[in-house]
Order: structure tokens, then sequence, then C-alpha cells
């Protein structure tokens, strides 16, 4: 009963910690849609863990009911899990959850398709999801890792880096950028998309040049 009340504490002062707004732990035990639904997860969790699917479900759907939140009942979640709002936020069985991660409203933590197994993501600790951000397969986002509000990731993320866009790319790695000029540069910087568009023009202008040059060469000796 004492780990569970400590446990309880510290979700509690996680939210105080990330959220501005939060003016005591009884007023966000009693009001914040994200405490619920991690507390009724832990009920239906429990009880999808012995093999009560029906009641396990019965729990979740009235989570999603109350809190607007849908954690299936068989994901797994760590501790001091920080849920911003929440509103259509949705979280897959297979899911798994790091400790001390924050997820804002309308994050996917979803599937690809019909796969059996393993087939929704691994986010590691203190990994901060964006809001409306979908990280979609059994993919792996590193401990400290950002996703960028709106981004789509369908790979994975190293740790200590920033993910952006749709599809997602990585745009900083531990702080520092990954495809930007040196910070000293205030005017160049290089889109990662942009360089591959600009690769595929270059190779397309090459093999333009190539055939030209070959049909020059047949029309000479015809």
């Amino acid at each position: 009963m004492a780990k569970r009340v400590t446990r309880l504490g510290g979700l509690l002062a996680a939210y105080q910690r990330r959220d501005p707004a939060a003016r005591s732990k009884l007023e966000i035990f009693l009001l914040y849609p994200g405490v619920h639904a991690v507390l009724y997860h832990r009920a239906a969790h429990w009880l999808y863990r012995h093999r009560r699917f029906f009641l396990a479900r019965c729990v979740s759907q009235w989570s999603r009911f109350w809190t607007g939140i849908e954690i299936h009942p068989g994901a797994q979640i760590g501790r001091r899990l920080v849920i911003d709002h929440g509103s259509g936020i949705v979280i897959g069985e297979t899911a798994e959850i790091g400790d001390d991660c924050l997820l804002y409203q309308g994050v996917t933590l979803g599937g690809t398709g019909k796969d059996q197994g393993k087939r929704h993501p691994t986010l590691g600790n203190n990994v901060m999801v964006g809001s409306g951000a979908k990280v979609l397969g059994p993919l792996t986002v590193g401990d400290n890792a950002r996703i960028a509000a709106g981004a789509v990731v369908l790979r994975a993320v190293p740790a200590n880096s920033t993910a952006v866009g749709v599809p997602a790319r990585i745009a900083r790695m531990s702080g520092r950028p990954v495809y930007y000029a040196d910070d000293v540069d205030q005017i160049h910087v290089a889109d990662p998309l942009l360089e591959e568009i600009d690769a595929l023009n270059r190779r397309l202008e090459a093999l333009e040049r190539q055939l030209r040059e070959t049909n020059h060469r047949t029309e000479r000796t015809a």
C-alpha cells in the first residue's frame, strides 16, 4: 500500500514539475484526466495480465468515456507518465512507455496493419511526444528523444534526438543540428528532404546527358 501511495505521489509531483498550470497535488489528483487515465490503466492492466480480458476492456472503455484517452489494457506504461490535456490520445496493445515520458493531446502510438505480435512503438525514458504526433509500428524511440507536434514517425528515433516532419526525419542529435550548418551560420540551412531531391535531379540530368550523347553517337554511325 505504501508503495502505491509513493508511486502516486511521484506521478502527481511529475505533473507539478511539467505543468505550469498545476496548483496543487489535490487539484491534479481530482481534476486531471491524464492522472485518472493512468490509474484506470493500472487496474485494467492488472486484469489483462490475469487474463480477465473482458473486465480489462470494460475498465479501459470506461476510462476512455470518462477521460477521452484510450489506452489498451495490454499496453505497458512506466512511472510518472504525464499526459497533458490528453484528449484524443490512443495507445495500442503492445505499446511500451518508459519512465518520465510526456504525451500531449492527439498523440497516437499505433500499429501499421493487422500484424500479430509486437506491432506498436516502444518509447524509452524521458521521451516527449508533441501534439498530434503519430508514432506507428513496432519501432523504438530512444531515451530523451523529442518528437515534434504533427510528426508522423515510421522509423526508429535514436536517443537524445529530435524528429520532425511527415514522414518524420531526425533534425537534431544530442542537442545539436544534424542536417544543418554550424551555429555560426545563421542563414544557410540545409533541409535533408531538399538535399535528396537535389541529388535525384543531378542524377536525372546526368542520365539525360548520357542519353543525348548515346543518341548523338548512334546518329553519326548510322
